[in-house]
């Protein structure tokens, strides 16, 4: 994990969203043992972050469930600047 390299334009990117006032908050399937490393890396190269959260579930279908308003975004190969997009989510009926 120390040894991985920094995806291209990732530090860039997540650093000018932070400093834009975005809450950077890295999710990761790494377990609580791996919490140290993890943030060593982090602060090795350089990114600004609000937290870190360990644990993500392996899978792909899981729902996160908060009283607050959450938005993700999905990693797809490069970091780019944000655009609003129209989709369809599932949530609890009235």
């Amino acid at each position: 994990m120390l040894t991985a390299q920094v995806y291209p334009d990732a530090l860039k990117t997540l650093n000018n969203w932070y400093s834009q006032g975005h809450i950077i908050c890295f999710f990761t399937s790494r377990t609580e043992e791996h919490r140290g490393y993890t943030e060593t890396w982090l602060e090795k190269h350089g990114f600004n972050y609000h937290s870190l959260l360990m644990g993500k579930p392996r899978g792909g279908n899981y729902h996160w469930i908060d009283n607050h308003l959450v938005k993700a975004t999905r990693y797809k190969g490069k970091f780019t600047e944000l655009v609003d997009k129209e989709v369809t989510i599932q949530v609890f009926k009235d």
